[in-house]
């Protein structure tokens, strides 16, 4: 993101402020550059690959790690993580199946570095957890099952 792109969303999110804080954080995600809505919307791993630009169903791959608790004690705060070995990788997402939106959070990856992320996610009872790489035209997940013991998404 350049200075002037950085300034101007700033400047976008101050005005965003005397806006009630239920409309604010969305017109903001709606708004904000680069935002996928139709990968956001999506309902499973399968649609929200193919919004991401997927023309073939992912793959699972070893060499995508997929860091994430057997055990959820707080569905509202989950801790997640990925490491992409796959050579190549420029976006690492993830998708939680039971989710009411799949796609729980997506991360660009610049050529070059470590394709390693780690977020909190939000999961509103036990389901998958995939990590989902883009590496080239291929699509990769890895998958975990996370039991959560408090709802946190709606739940």
């Amino acid at each position: 993101m350049e200075r002037r792109d950085f300034l101007h969303c700033t400047a976008a999110a101050a005005a965003l402020a005397s806006v009630s804080p239920g409309v604010r954080a969305q017109t903001a995600a709606i708004n904000a550059p680069g935002w996928n809505r139709a990968a956001f919307d999506s309902k499973s791993l399968a649609d929200a690959a193919k919004a991401m630009g997927a023309t073939s169903a992912p793959v699972e791959s070893k060499d995508l790690v997929l860091r994430a608790p057997e055990i959820a004690e707080n569905g509202n705060v989950v801790r997640v993580g990925a490491q992409s070995n796959i050579a190549g990788t420029t976006q690492i997402a993830f998708v939680v199946e039971k989710n009411p939106s799949a796609l729980a959070a997506n991360f660009d990856i610049i050529l070059g570095t470590d394709a390693n992320v780690e977020t909190n996610i939000k999961m509103g009872q036990s389901s998958n957890v995939y990590a989902l790489a883009k590496a080239g035209d291929n699509y990769y997940y890895s998958v975990k099952e996370v039991k959560v013991t408090l709802g946190g998404c709606g739940g």
